[in-house]
């Protein structure tokens, strides 16, 4: 098992900023959805695969959109801000014409329309400058970003219209009936294996590589209660010394660092492309609108150093006693990362597969380096049950400002209990009422 490090190798410090180089150099929509067979030569693709990464970090996906409805719809945060559509997430009344979900559903869309461009025409080039080993990376980024993408829909909505060609509009994908819940991660679960095979097995915090791809494995297996697959690709990336805890809790993320030890997979942003996420976060003191904000729920938590640890550095007051979350601090243009899969995700993955496999010491093991790293002592429970809420519980707070919350307690069928949401229907997200009028072989999620 890695023990948790207190410094981070300059050689991944020099290969981040080369990755950061490449993803900074295209414009932003360097592959458009509404310009199809852009893809001719190595520098386009090179472009395209700058536009896929840009799409995925985009506002609307892991800039701050998608993010927040899965952190939104817990039981950490409360609405403080003018947007009324957020309080429709906390109090889990969401409406088919909120401009949240439209606009995620939209983003990851373009996400899975760009993927399908490099997937599609990438392999076709003839160009000398892109090698075949070129090919065969380009390629497999597309499968793991198409894979990310309908992940990311399946959890949302459920079933959705599976797309594996690029379209020229939005449009275009109209008449594609639904695809069942169950399909559709068959899918998720097609194009990791197809990127497994294309990408190279190396290190890589900002770009997908082999690794990226079991971490997402590991998630995907988790979601689908297959345990002994969770602790296969879990322990790829925790028994890999690239990757650890680090100490204290802030040290991945505290003091402007990027791409850090503990970071598996997370979106770069500069002064060009900023993160926009941080302006919903932090208070007008400090230049934000503060539209939301940590609960007293949780503030009670994570301030209780028997209970938070170090993890109270999430935290911040204003000298007027505003309290507001701060794992989004950079000022404007900010350049904060959005993390997308983490180490500590990993260990605790693995403890839970390994509880529910009734491996109860290797449970707690998992779940110990977390709390340990956090400056807390043992976890005390001792029954499967009581480890499991454990890690329900420690999962709450290690992800507390991250996408995790609402999906973690949906798929644990755990949602009734803790946040009384007893309507199974209001477990889905709407889809977004715009795409039902526009297309009407596309159903509506019942109860919406």
């Amino acid at each position: 098992m890695n023990t948790h490090k207190y410094i981070i190798p300059l050689l991944g410090t020099v290969l981040l900023f080369s990755c950061k180089k490449f993803l900074d150099v295209a414009p932003r929509d360097a592959v458009s959805d509404e310009t199809a067979a852009v893809i001719t030569d190595g520098t386009s693709a090179a472009n395209a695969v700058r536009g896929l990464y840009r799409g995925i970090a985009a506002d609307g996906y892991y800039g701050t959109t998608f993010q927040a409805i899965g952190y939104l719809s817990g039981d950490n945060i409360v609405w403080t801000g003018s947007q009324s559509i957020v309080q429709q997430f906390i109090s889990h009344n969401v409406r088919a014409d909120n401009a949240s979900i439209a606009t995620a559903w939209s983003a990851i869309y373009a996400v899975i329309n760009r993927a399908n461009h490099i997937i599609t025409e990438v392999p076709t080039v003839t160009d000398p400058s892109l090698t075949p080993a070129l090919k065969n990376q380009y390629t497999g980024e597309g499968y793991f970003a198409r894979a990310l993408g309908y992940f990311d829909l399946a959890r949302t909505w459920g079933g959705v219209q599976i797309t594996l060609t690029p379209t020229v509009t939005a449009q275009d994908k109209y008449g594609i009936k639904r695809s069942t819940l169950q399909q559709t991660y068959a899918q998720v679960l097609s194009d990791l294996v197809a990127a497994d095979s294309l990408l190279p097995e190396t290190t890589n915090r900002v770009r997908a590589t082999r690794k990226t791809v079991w971490a997402l494995r590991a998630r995907y297996h988790l979601y689908r209660q297959e345990w002994a697959n969770a602790v296969t690709y879990a322990s790829k990336l925790i028994d890999d010394p690239s990757y650890t805890l680090l100490s204290p809790y802030s040290a991945w993320f505290a003091n402007n660092v990027t791409g850090t030890a503990e970071s598996v997979f997370e979106m770069s942003y500069s002064t060009t492309y900023p993160n926009t996420h941080r302006n919903s976060w932090q208070p007008p003191a400090n230049n934000g609108t503060r539209q939301w904000a940590p609960n007293d729920a949780f503030l009670a938590l994570v301030n209780d150093p028997t209970i938070g640890g170090s993890r109270s550095a999430l935290v911040a007051k204003t000298s007027a006693g505003l309290w507001y979350g701060n794992l989004y601090y950079r000022p404007n243009p900010a350049t904060d990362p959005s993390y997308v899969i983490r180490i500590a995700e990993l260990y605790l993955i693995r403890a839970e597969a390994r509880a529910q496999l009734n491996d109860l010491n290797g449970a707690l093991s998992d779940l110990d380096a977390v709390r340990t790293r956090a400056g807390l002592g043992h976890s005390e429970a001792a029954t499967k049950e009581n480890i499991l809420l454990a890690i329900e519980n420690e999962r709450r707070l290690e992800f507390a400002f991250e996408p995790h919350r609402w999906f973690d307690l949906v798929r644990t069928g755990r949602a009734a209990a803790v946040l009384n949401v007893t309507n199974p229907d209001r477990l889905l997200m709407p889809v977004p009422a715009s795409e039902v009028l526009n297309d009407k072989d596309l159903d509506q999620n019942h109860g919406y």
